[in-house]
């Protein structure tokens, strides 16, 4: 398991954090939970059968999430194959982010918000300074502005994963719709304080996350928010599994990732 530092006066018991923006967890047996400042990247190696509950303890949290197989790092998620097998341009419960050999990496079990963006990218750090400016490490120390794209590649470069490797993420928490001319509109007012979203690890997993603003957000000023992050033994998905039966193409993604750990 690998992150990034955080300020002395955030390191707290990792089996407490969670108690703080997930109270109705305390019936499961939590592994970790961590609380992400707004603009952080952080990564771990995840094992298939837990489950991760991502919360976004302030309104307007967009969380930067991808998906590398822990068994064969040239496996990912992929984000064309997911949205076309399951005719979707969003994700919400019972989404399947599949993997480029057609396996299931992980499974939306839950979600408050029912809209998560596939589509809108990174925020880079040329479009990051551009629109908020430069506040760097030596002046701002952790007030620094951090992009997504380049926290990513900080995250996955643990793992010996470099530019080439990095893909599309998943932007929780965020909605993108499209206008009358076909353009991506932001929507500022999709996410309050609270929503959650449960993402199931239907393979062993590198995760790498980051809270930096989605590249579309409108909001003139850097303000990153703080997402707060638990993970629990749930076991794999069985038979009579929601995201197993939400669609056929998710059953069969989901079989080729249990057909993999047969041994």
């Amino acid at each position: 398991m690998t992150t990034t530092s955080m300020p002395a006066a955030q390191a707290v018991d990792a089996f407490e954090h969670w108690r703080s923006f997930a109270p109705d967890l305390a019936d499961r047996d939590v592994l970790f939970s961590e609380i992400i400042p707004g603009g952080a990247h952080w990564s771990w190696r995840l094992p298939r059968g837990t489950t991760l509950r991502l919360t976004a303890i302030e309104a307007g949290a967009n969380l930067s999430v991808v998906l590398y197989s822990a068994l064969e790092k040239l496996e990912r998620y992929n984000m064309p194959d997911s949205l076309k097998a399951q005719h979707t341009a969003h994700y919400t419960r019972g989404h399947v982010l599949m993997s480029d050999m057609g396996r299931a990496m992980g499974s939306i079990t839950a979600d408050s918000l029912g809209w998560h963006d596939p589509l809108g990218l990174l925020l880079d750090n040329a479009r990051m300074s551009e629109k908020y400016g430069e506040r760097r490490y030596q002046e701002a120390r952790n007030s620094m502005h951090r992009a997504g794209k380049e926290g990513l590649l900080i995250e996955i470069g643990k793992y010996g994963l470099a530019a080439r490797d990095l893909i599309a993420p998943v932007n929780f928490f965020t909605k993108l719709v499209v206008d009358e001319e076909g353009r991506f509109v932001f929507d500022s007012a999709h996410c309050p304080a609270g929503a959650h979203v449960d993402l199931r690890l239907d393979m062993d997993v590198i995760l790498a996350l980051s809270s930096a603003p989605h590249p579309l957000d409108p909001a003139p000023d850097y303000a990153p928010k703080k997402v707060g992050v638990a993970l629990w033994r749930s076991g794999v998905a069985a038979k009579d599994d929601f995201c197993r039966q939400f669609r056929p193409e998710n059953a069969r993604a989901l079989h080729n990732s249990d057909m993999l750990y047969l041994a």
